[in-house]
């Protein structure tokens, strides 16, 4: 069963639809034993990192993604909250992956809404079939720097070049939203599934 994390922060409705069009199972939850069995788990998040976190701090989800070992897939926000500070409302997130969420320089257009293309840095079975330079639908504010080794794939919004799509052992992240990205998304969500 694919199980997709229910949360204050979430955009469930729209991962669901894209599960669906796929032909996949899966149920929205935020109960620990659920989440922990699950053969896979999708993060969605949209909003501020502070209330994301509160909110899943008070339904104990915090100590729970930390433990989790099956494939793992944060989305834009959800991603963000695996590094281990996000500089929205000074929020110290999960520590998962080493790295900060800075925020976009006032002199950008903030919020970065819009395609925006994919530059692939490694080979990975999440991007089997994706063209380099595919373009992406991204809504973000924030931006993710880590090292290199867990970037798979970067864009670049004004002069900031970011990480587009993260990795570390089972975890993985997409600044972009698969889910809203058309035909490519759908194909990197279908190949996260079948990991």
């Amino acid at each position: 069963m694919i199980t997709i994390i229910n949360y204050n922060a979430g955009n469930m409705a729209s991962v669901a639809n894209a599960l669906e069009r796929l032909g996949f199972e899966y149920e929205i939850t935020n109960d620990a034993n659920k989440i922990l069995s699950a053969n896979k788990v999708i993060f969605p998040g949209q909003g501020r990192a502070k209330s994301a976190m509160d909110d899943l701090k008070a339904k104990g989800l915090d100590k729970i993604i930390k433990k989790i070992k099956q494939p793992f897939l944060g989305i834009c926000l959800g991603m963000q909250l695996l590094l281990p500070y996000s500089q929205e409302d000074d929020t110290k997130c999960f520590g998962i992956i080493k790295g900060a969420v800075k925020r976009f320089p006032d002199d950008e257009k903030i919020p970065q809404i819009g395609w925006n293309d994919l530059k692939q840095t490694r080979k990975n079975s999440l991007l089997d079939g994706i063209k380099n330079e595919t373009y992406v639908y991204f809504v973000n504010s924030y931006y993710i720097q880590t090292d290199d080794s867990n970037i798979l794939a970067t864009y670049k919004y004004g002069k900031i070049t970011a990480a587009g799509i993260i990795k570390k052992n089972n975890f993985y992240g997409t600044q972009f939203h698969p889910e809203k990205s058309g035909e490519a998304g759908i194909k990197i969500l279908e190949n996260f599934l079948k990991l």
